[in-house]
């Protein structure tokens, strides 16, 4: 957001907020799924229709409210369609990251 949106400076502080907010919300409820199962999650492993369905909600309805009319109460703005890919990179880059940590992980301390 800082260098290849420019969400450097006050007056795109919102812009700023808005990318934060959703990449935080993402990777804290992709999360869920990474630690649940020893396995690859979404390959080796599906999750249950109830969290998939869950998960699928908050994603829906925290990307939506940067493009309600909520947004500028809460300090967001609707973010640019070539923010999302890079969402995408970043999630995808989480991912690998927490599955090794987590391979580690298992191999140094067991699974319980």
């Amino acid at each position: 957001m800082w260098w290849i949106f420019k969400a450097n400076t006050p007056e795109a502080q919102t812009l700023f907020q808005s990318g934060w907010f959703i990449e935080g919300l993402l990777s804290q409820t992709l999360i869920v799924h990474m630690i649940r199962t020893r396995k690859i999650p979404f390959v080796q492993s599906r999750p249950s229709w109830p969290l998939l369905l869950t998960t699928l909600l908050v994603i829906a309805c925290g990307i939506g409210l940067t493009f309600s009319p909520l947004a500028g109460f809460l300090q967001l703005q609707a973010l640019p369609l070539g923010y999302f890919p890079w969402l995408l990179l970043i999630l995808a880059g989480y991912m690998v990251l927490t599955q090794g940590v987590k391979g580690w992980f298992v191999r140094r301390y067991g699974w319980q």
